[in-house]
Protein backbone atom coordinates (compact mmCIF):
# COMPACT_ATOMS: atom_id res chain seq x y z
CA UNK A 1 0.00 0.00 0.00
CA UNK A 2 1.88 3.18 -1.27
CA UNK A 3 0.85 6.45 -0.22
CA UNK A 4 -0.56 8.13 2.68
CA UNK A 5 -3.60 6.77 4.33
CA UNK A 6 -5.98 8.27 7.39
CA UNK A 7 -7.90 5.61 9.09
CA UNK A 8 -10.60 7.20 11.17
CA UNK A 9 -12.27 4.17 13.57
CA UNK A 10 -12.67 2.61 17.15
CA UNK A 11 -10.79 0.32 18.76
CA UNK A 12 -12.18 -1.36 22.26
CA UNK A 13 -14.89 1.32 21.75
CA UNK A 14 -12.52 3.98 22.12
CA UNK A 15 -12.45 6.40 19.76
CA UNK A 16 -9.53 6.03 17.49
CA UNK A 17 -7.28 7.57 14.19
CA UNK A 18 -4.35 5.89 12.29
CA UNK A 19 -1.98 7.11 10.28
CA UNK A 20 -0.50 4.75 7.49
CA UNK A 21 2.30 5.77 5.65
CA UNK A 22 3.42 3.26 2.93
CA UNK A 23 1.73 0.66 4.74
CA UNK A 24 3.46 1.67 8.10
CA UNK A 25 1.92 2.65 11.00
CA UNK A 26 3.65 6.28 11.46
CA UNK A 27 0.81 7.66 13.54
CA UNK A 28 -1.82 6.48 16.61
CA UNK A 29 -4.33 8.05 18.49
CA UNK A 30 -6.78 7.02 20.90
CA UNK A 31 -9.25 8.03 23.37
CA UNK A 32 -8.43 7.24 26.81
CA UNK A 33 -10.23 8.31 30.31
CA UNK A 34 -7.22 10.90 31.13
CA UNK A 35 -8.12 14.55 30.19
CA UNK A 36 -6.93 15.34 26.58
CA UNK A 37 -3.84 18.05 26.62
CA UNK A 38 -5.08 21.35 25.11
CA UNK A 39 -8.07 21.34 27.95
CA UNK A 40 -8.48 24.69 29.43
CA UNK A 41 -9.56 24.74 33.20
CA UNK A 42 -10.05 27.51 35.49
CA UNK A 43 -8.53 26.33 38.63
CA UNK A 44 -7.58 27.13 41.93
CA UNK A 45 -4.55 27.88 43.59
CA UNK A 46 -4.07 25.39 46.37
CA UNK A 47 -0.47 25.49 47.87
CA UNK A 48 2.82 26.46 46.87
CA UNK A 49 5.56 23.98 46.54
CA UNK A 50 8.91 25.87 48.38
CA UNK A 51 12.45 25.18 46.10
CA UNK A 52 10.86 24.33 43.10
CA UNK A 53 8.74 27.83 42.11
CA UNK A 54 5.81 25.67 41.40
CA UNK A 55 2.22 25.75 43.28
CA UNK A 56 -0.39 22.76 43.14
CA UNK A 57 -3.78 23.85 41.90
CA UNK A 58 -7.28 22.11 41.98
CA UNK A 59 -9.10 21.41 39.18
CA UNK A 60 -12.14 19.34 37.85
CA UNK A 61 -9.73 16.56 37.13
CA UNK A 62 -7.89 16.38 40.17
CA UNK A 63 -4.79 18.34 41.12
CA UNK A 64 -2.16 19.84 38.65
CA UNK A 65 0.86 21.22 38.78
CA UNK A 66 2.10 24.61 37.56
CA UNK A 67 5.49 25.73 37.19
CA UNK A 68 7.44 29.14 37.75
CA UNK A 69 4.77 30.63 39.64
CA UNK A 70 4.99 34.66 40.80
CA UNK A 71 2.51 36.62 42.52
CA UNK A 72 0.21 33.73 42.96
CA UNK A 73 -1.65 33.38 46.24
CA UNK A 74 -3.34 30.07 47.79
CA UNK A 75 -6.94 30.36 47.03
CA UNK A 76 -6.84 32.27 43.88
CA UNK A 77 -8.60 31.26 40.49
CA UNK A 78 -6.54 31.30 37.30
CA UNK A 79 -6.56 30.29 33.58
CA UNK A 80 -4.53 27.24 33.06
CA UNK A 81 -4.03 24.55 29.93
CA UNK A 82 -3.44 20.83 30.34
CA UNK A 83 0.12 20.63 28.29
CA UNK A 84 0.44 16.77 28.92
CA UNK A 85 -0.27 13.61 30.06
CA UNK A 86 0.22 12.81 33.68
CA UNK A 87 2.26 9.57 35.42
CA UNK A 88 -0.15 7.67 37.29
CA UNK A 89 -0.32 9.34 40.82
CA UNK A 90 1.18 12.36 39.73
CA UNK A 91 -0.14 15.84 39.23
CA UNK A 92 -1.45 17.53 36.06
CA UNK A 93 1.11 19.29 34.04
CA UNK A 94 -0.64 22.89 33.30
CA UNK A 95 0.65 26.29 31.68
CA UNK A 96 -0.65 29.35 32.38
CA UNK A 97 0.51 30.28 28.20
CA UNK A 98 -2.62 29.63 26.37
CA UNK A 99 -3.35 28.88 22.74
CA UNK A 100 -6.10 27.78 20.68
CA UNK A 101 -4.92 25.42 18.28
CA UNK A 102 -6.95 24.45 14.59
CA UNK A 103 -5.81 23.17 11.31
CA UNK A 104 -4.85 26.38 9.99
CA UNK A 105 -4.54 28.74 13.03
CA UNK A 106 -3.02 28.84 16.38
CA UNK A 107 -4.52 32.06 18.27
CA UNK A 108 -2.39 33.51 21.46
CA UNK A 109 -3.89 35.88 24.17
CA UNK A 110 -1.20 36.58 25.57
CA UNK A 111 1.12 36.83 22.71
CA UNK A 112 0.29 39.76 19.95
CA UNK A 113 0.96 39.47 16.33
CA UNK A 114 0.31 38.38 13.32
CA UNK A 115 3.22 35.59 12.41
CA UNK A 116 3.17 33.13 9.65
CA UNK A 117 4.95 29.67 9.44
CA UNK A 118 8.79 30.14 8.30
CA UNK A 119 8.24 26.74 6.07
CA UNK A 120 5.86 28.83 3.74
CA UNK A 121 8.80 30.55 1.41
CA UNK A 122 6.83 32.31 -1.33
CA UNK A 123 6.19 36.09 -0.73
CA UNK A 124 3.24 36.30 -2.99
CA UNK A 125 1.72 33.50 -0.90
CA UNK A 126 2.67 35.03 2.42
CA UNK A 127 1.12 38.34 1.71
CA UNK A 128 -2.03 36.65 0.77
CA UNK A 129 -2.01 35.14 3.84
CA UNK A 130 -1.15 38.26 6.06
CA UNK A 131 -4.41 39.74 4.33
CA UNK A 132 -6.60 37.14 5.37
CA UNK A 133 -4.79 37.12 9.03
CA UNK A 134 -5.52 40.93 9.26
CA UNK A 135 -9.25 40.39 7.72
CA UNK A 136 -9.57 37.68 10.43
CA UNK A 137 -7.89 38.93 13.68
CA UNK A 138 -9.97 42.64 12.90
CA UNK A 139 -8.83 44.45 16.44
CA UNK A 140 -9.19 41.53 19.20
CA UNK A 141 -5.60 42.23 20.17
CA UNK A 142 -4.93 38.67 20.05
CA UNK A 143 -2.04 36.82 18.72
CA UNK A 144 -2.31 34.62 15.75
CA UNK A 145 -0.14 32.05 14.09
CA UNK A 146 -1.04 30.63 10.67
CA UNK A 147 0.34 27.67 10.56
CA UNK A 148 1.78 25.33 7.27
CA UNK A 149 -1.50 24.10 5.98
CA UNK A 150 -2.38 27.32 4.83
CA UNK A 151 -0.24 26.69 1.69
CA UNK A 152 -2.15 26.83 -0.77
CA UNK A 153 -5.70 26.71 1.00
CA UNK A 154 -8.99 27.86 0.45
CA UNK A 155 -9.25 31.98 2.02
CA UNK A 156 -12.27 30.98 2.85
CA UNK A 157 -11.32 27.78 5.01
CA UNK A 158 -8.70 29.76 6.46
CA UNK A 159 -10.52 32.83 7.47
CA UNK A 160 -13.35 30.71 9.46
CA UNK A 161 -10.92 28.75 11.20
CA UNK A 162 -9.31 31.99 12.68
CA UNK A 163 -12.96 33.21 13.07
CA UNK A 164 -13.79 30.29 15.47
CA UNK A 165 -10.30 30.03 17.37
CA UNK A 166 -10.97 33.45 18.03
CA UNK A 167 -14.23 33.24 19.46
CA UNK A 168 -13.14 30.38 21.20
CA UNK A 169 -10.23 32.15 22.82
CA UNK A 170 -12.53 35.10 23.72
CA UNK A 171 -15.08 32.45 25.59
CA UNK A 172 -12.70 31.44 27.81
CA UNK A 173 -10.30 34.75 28.39
CA UNK A 174 -13.84 36.58 29.06
CA UNK A 175 -15.18 33.87 31.69
CA UNK A 176 -16.30 35.73 35.04
CA UNK A 177 -17.25 32.61 36.91
CA UNK A 178 -15.82 31.47 40.47
CA UNK A 179 -13.90 27.98 41.01
CA UNK A 180 -12.87 24.93 39.47
CA UNK A 181 -14.35 24.27 36.12
CA UNK A 182 -13.76 22.92 32.56
CA UNK A 183 -13.97 26.01 29.96
CA UNK A 184 -12.69 24.31 27.12
CA UNK A 185 -11.91 20.42 26.30
CA UNK A 186 -8.93 19.24 24.42
CA UNK A 187 -9.35 17.37 21.13
CA UNK A 188 -10.67 14.37 20.34
CA UNK A 189 -8.63 11.49 17.90
CA UNK A 190 -10.79 12.21 14.62
CA UNK A 191 -10.07 16.04 15.29
CA UNK A 192 -6.89 16.12 16.13
CA UNK A 193 -5.86 13.74 12.81
CA UNK A 194 -7.76 16.31 10.97
CA UNK A 195 -5.99 19.40 12.89
CA UNK A 196 -2.01 17.89 12.62
CA UNK A 197 -1.89 15.17 9.61
CA UNK A 198 -2.14 17.69 6.79
CA UNK A 199 -0.11 15.74 4.29
CA UNK A 200 -1.70 14.95 0.58
CA UNK A 201 -3.96 11.69 2.02
CA UNK A 202 -6.47 8.95 1.54
CA UNK A 203 -9.26 9.11 3.85
CA UNK A 204 -11.03 6.19 5.55
CA UNK A 205 -14.02 6.28 7.64
CA UNK A 206 -16.13 3.14 7.35
CA UNK A 207 -16.36 0.81 10.22
CA UNK A 208 -13.42 -2.20 10.28
CA UNK A 209 -10.59 0.14 8.71
CA UNK A 210 -7.93 -0.98 11.08
CA UNK A 211 -8.94 -4.48 10.33
CA UNK A 212 -8.40 -3.58 6.46
CA UNK A 213 -5.44 -1.54 6.36
CA UNK A 214 -3.13 -3.56 8.61
CA UNK A 215 -3.31 -1.23 11.89
CA UNK A 216 -4.67 -4.05 14.13
CA UNK A 217 -1.17 -6.24 13.00
CA UNK A 218 0.59 -2.50 13.82
CA UNK A 219 -0.74 -1.91 17.19
CA UNK A 220 0.17 -5.53 18.54
CA UNK A 221 3.33 -5.48 17.70
CA UNK A 222 3.72 -1.76 19.29
CA UNK A 223 2.33 -3.08 22.60
CA UNK A 224 5.23 -5.68 22.90
CA UNK A 225 8.46 -4.46 24.15
CA UNK A 226 9.85 -5.70 20.44
CA UNK A 227 10.79 -3.59 17.39
CA UNK A 228 11.46 -4.92 14.61
CA UNK A 229 13.21 -2.84 11.54
CA UNK A 230 13.54 -2.74 8.45
CA UNK A 231 17.74 -4.24 8.14
CA UNK A 232 17.08 -6.82 10.19
CA UNK A 233 18.05 -5.39 13.47
CA UNK A 234 15.17 -4.89 16.27
CA UNK A 235 15.06 -2.38 18.97
CA UNK A 236 13.98 -3.50 22.85
CA UNK A 237 11.59 -0.67 24.28
CA UNK A 238 11.21 -1.27 27.82
CA UNK A 239 8.83 1.19 29.91
CA UNK A 240 9.69 1.54 33.45
CA UNK A 241 8.86 3.38 36.13
CA UNK A 242 12.13 6.06 35.91
CA UNK A 243 12.60 5.99 32.49
CA UNK A 244 12.00 4.21 28.97
CA UNK A 245 15.07 1.97 27.85
CA UNK A 246 16.10 1.22 24.44
CA UNK A 247 18.54 -1.43 23.51
CA UNK A 248 19.69 -1.99 20.11
CA UNK A 249 20.40 -5.22 18.40
CA UNK A 250 21.67 -5.99 15.06
CA UNK A 251 20.32 -9.07 14.91
CA UNK A 252 21.34 -12.28 12.89
CA UNK A 253 24.28 -9.66 11.13
CA UNK A 254 27.74 -10.52 12.29
CA UNK A 255 29.71 -8.07 10.54
CA UNK A 256 31.79 -5.47 11.60
CA UNK A 257 30.01 -2.89 10.51
CA UNK A 258 26.70 -4.40 11.62
CA UNK A 259 26.67 -2.29 14.64
CA UNK A 260 27.20 1.01 13.12
CA UNK A 261 23.82 -0.51 10.86
CA UNK A 262 21.68 -1.31 13.80
CA UNK A 263 21.89 2.37 15.26
CA UNK A 264 21.16 4.06 12.25
CA UNK A 265 18.51 1.94 11.64
CA UNK A 266 17.33 2.82 15.34
CA UNK A 267 18.19 6.82 14.88
CA UNK A 268 15.29 6.20 12.12
CA UNK A 269 13.04 4.12 13.69
CA UNK A 270 13.05 5.35 17.10
CA UNK A 271 10.91 8.63 17.09
CA UNK A 272 7.96 6.80 15.18
CA UNK A 273 8.10 3.77 17.30
CA UNK A 274 8.03 5.97 20.58
CA UNK A 275 5.17 8.08 19.06
CA UNK A 276 3.07 4.90 18.20
CA UNK A 277 3.95 3.61 21.48
CA UNK A 278 2.83 6.84 23.09
CA UNK A 279 5.75 7.37 25.41
CA UNK A 280 7.42 10.01 26.47
CA UNK A 281 9.88 11.03 29.59
CA UNK A 282 13.19 10.25 29.76
CA UNK A 283 14.68 7.64 27.32
CA UNK A 284 18.17 5.74 27.56
CA UNK A 285 19.64 4.15 24.60
CA UNK A 286 21.86 1.65 24.38
CA UNK A 287 22.95 1.70 21.09
CA UNK A 288 25.20 -1.69 19.44
CA UNK A 289 28.90 -1.58 19.79
CA UNK A 290 30.66 0.56 17.43
CA UNK A 291 33.63 2.98 16.79
CA UNK A 292 33.00 6.72 18.62
CA UNK A 293 33.81 7.97 15.26
CA UNK A 294 30.37 6.87 13.85
CA UNK A 295 28.99 8.61 16.90
CA UNK A 296 28.21 11.55 14.82
CA UNK A 297 26.46 10.11 12.29
CA UNK A 298 24.32 8.29 15.08
CA UNK A 299 23.54 12.14 16.23
CA UNK A 300 22.64 13.36 13.09
CA UNK A 301 20.49 11.05 11.88
CA UNK A 302 18.33 10.94 15.18
CA UNK A 303 18.34 14.52 15.45
CA UNK A 304 16.61 14.27 12.09
CA UNK A 305 14.23 11.94 12.66
CA UNK A 306 12.78 14.02 16.01
CA UNK A 307 13.01 17.33 13.81
CA UNK A 308 9.86 16.10 12.06
CA UNK A 309 8.24 14.01 15.49
CA UNK A 310 4.29 15.36 17.04
CA UNK A 311 6.53 15.62 20.20
CA UNK A 312 9.79 17.94 21.28
CA UNK A 313 12.17 16.31 21.97
CA UNK A 314 15.83 16.74 23.26
CA UNK A 315 18.59 15.23 22.68
CA UNK A 316 21.18 15.67 25.79
CA UNK A 317 24.08 13.16 24.54
CA UNK A 318 25.98 10.28 25.75
CA UNK A 319 26.75 9.08 28.73
CA UNK A 320 30.23 7.87 30.21
CA UNK A 321 28.61 4.61 29.70
CA UNK A 322 28.31 4.82 26.42
CA UNK A 323 24.33 5.87 26.32
CA UNK A 324 22.83 8.26 24.75
CA UNK A 325 19.59 10.15 26.57
CA UNK A 326 16.94 12.10 25.64
CA UNK A 327 14.29 13.70 27.25
CA UNK A 328 10.69 13.88 25.56
CA UNK A 329 7.04 15.06 25.91
CA UNK A 330 4.74 13.38 27.36
CA UNK A 331 2.68 14.59 24.73
CA UNK A 332 0.29 11.03 24.43
CA UNK A 333 -1.46 8.22 26.54
CA UNK A 334 0.91 5.17 26.64
CA UNK A 335 -0.76 2.37 24.70
CA UNK A 336 0.30 -0.31 28.03
CA UNK A 337 -2.32 2.26 30.03
CA UNK A 338 -4.92 2.29 27.53
CA UNK A 339 -5.47 -1.31 26.48
CA UNK A 340 -4.13 -2.24 29.82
Amino acid sequence: MKGQTIILDHIEGRESAALMVDGVLEDFLVDSDAPAPGTVYRARADRPVKGQGGMFLTTPDGPAFLRQVKGLAPGQDLLVQLTGYAEPGKALPVSQKLLFKSRYAIVTPEAPGLNISRSIRDEGERDRLLEIAHEGMGDCGFGLILRSACEGADGDEIEDDILAMVALAKQVIEDTGSGPEVLAEGDTPHLLAWRDWTGPADVERDSGGFERSGVLDALEIAQGIREPMASGAFLFIEQTRALIAVDVNTGADTSLAAGVKANLACAKSLARALRVRGLGGQIVIDPAPMPKKDRRAFETALRASFRTDSEDTVLVGWTTLGHFELQRKRGRIPLSEVFA
